[in-house]
């Protein structure tokens, strides 16, 4: 049912700028009694998505955690668990708590008890890495991070379900983009501080004072989110995705382009996790520089800004060479810069190769993320998807967790042969990932 409200009702004049519209708000796909408090909605949800992101970029852990962990002197294995324990952290709770937030009639708490655990486990984060260096340091760390990652997981869980029942159909992209723009702007000025030497400040007192921040951020969009009037919904149809994974796994066996895209995304995180690896062996050639910190902050919002816009056009029209050009691009570099690290051409480490690198790797991290979702929308159906999705995540939730111990190999040799092993990893994902069928455009 569709509805139509007064645009001078509350915020009307921003929320008719930033939507718009001039006369009138037209709510769809949401019960009527939330379109009156749309407007308040929009902005609420707003400000908490957008504090949350540059609280996520303050303690990103393919940036910003590998970084801690080379100050801290803690152990090169530590950090290549660091993204698989972020990325799997957040995808398991989704997976077995989805059912009982769906039999609440409104899920706005779980998204509240999500940040407040967020933000807690934030500021003993910051407490950890102020007492503790080394081994002990590591492990204390990486079990925040697990805490962390599950209290997200609550939030994701939720949030869209909020933002489904409170912001019209036609409204959700534009609040989305708006965050994301904000917050990608707000880190860039971070970046640029750093890299001018603005901030006077050593190594670990910055990252502590990021840690802290994040952890307030998440206080105050907690705040923000409080804001917003959610409506009751069903509680009906709330199904447990592990179980729907466990009993649609036989289309791993069955359909075979799922099964190679399975394969696909396998061998794919390769690129997700060779980044931490880019930040430490910088962080090692260039002395930790603030500096460096603040160009690498810089060129991973460029890269983040870039590969959406720029690779979307092309992922709906080919999701496959989107995945396969990024895996080459990937590859080559990290193949790159271990011949030039282990001095086999004869080319300077300096700033401007390094942050290039790590500039390149980032935006195919980013397109082979756009690319392989696209991917698995575009091969799905309505009857489906709900399977693929289901089945697909906790394949690689799992795998995720096994692929960070290819990090050990750096304690035992050096950062440069983990680098290595995964570029070449990403090389050999491009070809297979160019066999399997185009299902896009």
């Amino acid at each position: 049912m569709t509805s139509r409200l007064s645009i001078e009702h509350g915020p009307g004049w921003l929320y008719g700028l930033l939507t718009g519209e001039e006369d009138a708000r037209v709510c769809k796909d949401i019960p009527d009694e939330a379109c009156d408090d749309q407007p308040r909605n929009f902005f609420a949800y707003l400000c908490a998505n957008f504090l949350n992101k540059i609280s996520d970029e303050l303690v990103s852990a393919r940036l910003i955690l590998p970084w801690l962990f080379s100050v801290l002197g803690i152990p090169v294995s530590f950090a290549s668990f660091l993204v698989p324990v972020r990325e799997a952290g957040v995808l398991f709770p989704q997976l077995f708590v989805a059912a009982y937030v769906r039999a609440l009639g409104q899920r706005k708490v779980v998204w509240l008890i999500g940040a407040v655990l967020s933000a807690l486990t934030l500021f003993f984060m910051a407490f950890v890495a102020w007492q503790f260096t080394g081994v002990v340091a590591g492990w204390l760390l990486l079990g925040c991070l697990v805490f962390y990652s599950c209290a997200r997981g609550l939030c994701s869980v939720s949030a869209k379900d909020v933002l489904g029942k409170t912001i019209s159909k036609t409204k959700r992209g534009r609040l989305m983009g708006y965050s994301a723009s904000l917050a990608g702007f707000i880190t860039l000025v971070i970046g640029i501080l750093l890299q001018a030497d603005v901030i006077e400040l050593h190594n670990q007192l910055i990252l502590l004072v990021f840690i802290i921040t994040a952890g307030v951020l998440w206080l105050l969009a907690c705040l923000s989110f409080c804001l917003i009037i959610e409506p009751a919904g069903a509680t009906e149809g709330g199904g447990n995705a592990i179980k729907v994974a466990i009993n649609s796994f036989q289309l791993v066996i069955k359909d075979k382009i799922f099964r190679k895209y399975i394969i696909s995304r396998i061998l794919l995180l390769s690129v997700a996790l060779v980044i931490p690896f880019y930040v430490i062996l910088i962080q090692q050639e260039l002395k930790g520089q603030l500096s460096v910190l603040g160009w690498l902050i810089i060129m991973n919002g460029i890269a983040s800004s870039l590969s959406a816009p720029l690779i979307g056009r092309f992922a709906d029209t080919n999701s496959r060479d989107v995945m396969t050009v990024a895996a080459f691009v990937a590859g080559l570099v990290g193949i790159l810069i271990w011949l030039i690290s282990n001095r086999l051409i004869n080319i300077e480490i300096n700033v401007v190769l390094i942050i290039t690198a790590f500039f390149l790797v980032t935006l195919c991290h980013g397109s082979v993320r756009l690319g392989r979702k696209v991917y698995l929308v575009d091969m799905a159906s309505v009857d489906n998807r709900a399977q693929y999705v289901a089945v697909s995540n906790t394949i690689i939730g799992v795998a995720m967790l096994f692929a960070g111990i290819i990090g050990v190999l750096a304690d035992f040799y050096n950062v440069q042969l983990v680098i290595l092993i995964l570029s070449v990893m990403a090389l050999l994902s491009s070809f297979y990932i160019k066999t399997i069928k185009n299902v896009s455009g």
